[in-house]
């Protein structure tokens, strides 16, 4: 999933694989990209891209105490080169991701399933559905999601849903809810490339896959589709059918106690 940085150089960080880098890779691929010929007409750009992952600060006043200070911080210092006339220290830290508003497309693949469930567990309070649709479609777009909601003594159930994702390699959260647990699975996607035709072939042969390419395209650039099912809202309890992995729901309401289901009300041989 995370690019090798061995091949990370100054001309090839986007907002994407610059979250592979580290506060050392910055000094190491600026003081090699110095010695390119355009390095100072992309001189903004390369700082753009660097301050989309990374806190960059200049230490205008060297001194033990200050630098002492940034370090304190989290902060790595060393030296950046703006020209030949401004050879400042700089300090320099990755931004941390804490919160689910600091998760993006750029960063959503840099980040491990285990991780994603620590951004989570200080997010949470409502469940899956308390994010934002914007907020999940970035979590979708790098992780498989699936959700359960089932009664607190149910859900470890062995040979059920919650041992099989486990065992398929999911990450978990679980969210008490009154008797009932909510949990929310978490797996890498696998990463796929899109065929590069462009590089390889001719203009002759690039006219004539011109229709194929539109087809891969659209192959390749369908819509992440929620694979969640949901629980039927009945007023029947619920069976050991609606309990299956093929039947669970991704969706409960914030407060289950407002269902009015009480532990003696549903029959033990129905669970």
């Amino acid at each position: 999933m995370k690019q090798d940085q061995k091949t990370l150089i100054i001309k090839t960080l986007n907002k994407s694989n610059i979250w592979d880098a580290q506060e050392n890779d910055i000094f190491r691929l600026w003081e090699t990209g110095e010695k390119d010929s355009d390095f100072k007409d992309n001189l903004q750009h390369y700082i753009d891209i660097i301050r989309s992952a990374f806190e960059m600060e200049e230490i205008k006043i060297d001194n033990p105490k200050v630098i002492a200070k940034y370090e304190e911080r989290g902060f790595k210092i060393g030296q950046i080169t703006l020209d030949e006339k401004n050879k400042q220290k700089w300090a320099i830290k990755k931004r941390p991701i804490k919160r689910v508003t600091d998760l993006t497309y750029e960063n959503i693949r840099h980040i491990s399933a285990a991780k994603l469930i620590e951004v989570l567990e200080r997010n949470f309070g409502g469940g899956w559905d308390s994010l934002s649709q914007s907020i999940q479609d970035i979590i979708q777009s790098g992780f498989d999601i699936s959700t359960t909601t089932l009664p607190a003594n149910r859900l470890h159930k062995p040979g059920g849903m919650y041992e099989k994702k486990i065992n398929d390699g999911f990450e978990v959260l679980e969210i008490p809810k009154g008797s009932w647990v909510e949990a929310i699975f978490a797996k890498e996607k696998p990463e796929i490339e899109k065929p590069r035709y462009k590089s390889e072939m001719d203009d002759e042969e690039e006219s004539r896959m011109g229709s194929d390419d539109e087809d891969d395209d659209d192959d390749n650039d369908m819509e992440i589709n929620d694979k969640h099912d949901d629980f039927d809202d009945d007023d029947d309890a619920f069976d050991d059918d609606k309990l299956t992995e093929e039947s669970y729901r991704t969706t409960f309401d914030p407060d289950p106690e407002d269902l009015n289901i009480a532990a003696e009300d549903v029959a033990e041989d129905e669970f």
